[in-house]
């Protein structure tokens, strides 16, 4: 009987520990990942090119090869290459590609909503 006595104290210390640990999750909240930054893969043999604008009548400011891949910010309707109209904003700059030779990965919102 008395090895019963001296397991309930600890066994006490165990749920009182486990309470408290469970109070302060509770109060610091679950962790929550950041959400996963949209980017684009360049989907053409040829390659696409990055404009100063969206549209095949602006500069051309670079180049993506295929398969590359490129953060995206947010995008526009524009210009209709092949039937899409949707030109990619490019995260790390002002430069655009067209979505018609880029496959996006996540959500990327309308550049009048960022």
């Amino acid at each position: 009987m008395r090895e019963n006595m001296h397991a309930k104290p600890a066994a006490r210390v165990g749920v009182v520990a486990a309470g408290v640990i469970g109070s302060l999750a509770a109060v610091v909240g679950p962790a929550v990942a950041a959400p996963a930054q949209p980017y684009g893969t360049v989907i053409t043999p040829a390659g696409v090119s990055i404009r100063e604008y969206p549209s095949t009548d602006s500069s051309v400011t670079g180049g993506l090869g295929n398969r590359a891949q490129v953060g995206l910010r947010c995008k526009v309707r524009a210009q209709n290459i092949d039937g899409n109209t949707v030109w990619y904003q490019l995260r790390n700059s002002r430069d655009w590609v067209t979505a018609r030779y880029v496959d996006n990965t996540g959500f990327v919102p309308y550049c009048k909503d960022v």
